[in-house]
């Protein structure tokens, strides 16, 4: 068996990190899976938390998301049917890769130079 070179290794994870983000990747999706970390929602409450979604948009990107096992979907049969979101074990082991986003934000956010562009984005005025 051959040993990778650093160079094979790089490329390797530089694959993998390009699955990870695609996985990922989505304009709502992380914010999702935030909400969801924090406690079960249903569809309604999840679309009055997230200023500036669509109900097509919710739908499109829960989906994904519980395509890639990320989020569970419940469908209770009553009526009117009830449909509730949790967050998955695989998705709540990112939780450590959020906590650093949150820590890199709070030591950071305020010199980062972002334009206000709709929800989701913060001024280069706002307080930390």
């Amino acid at each position: 068996m051959k040993k990778q070179t650093n160079e094979q290794s790089a490329v390797n994870m530089h694959e993998e990190m390009r699955r990870a983000f695609s996985l990922l990747s989505g304009k709502w999706k992380l914010e999702i899976m935030w909400l969801l970390n924090q406690r079960m929602y249903r569809f309604g409450e999840l679309r009055k938390a997230i200023d500036g979604i669509t109900q097509h948009m919710l739908t499109a990107q829960l989906r994904e998301l519980e395509g890639d096992g990320l989020v569970e979907r419940t469908v209770y049969a009553e009526v009117p049917p009830r449909v509730e979101y949790t967050i998955t074990d695989k998705a709540r082991a990112l939780g450590p890769m959020m906590e650093a986003l949150t820590a890199w934000w709070k030591e950071y956010g305020g010199t980062v130079p972002v334009k206000a562009i709709g929800r989701g984005r913060i001024s280069s005025k706002a307080k930390r």
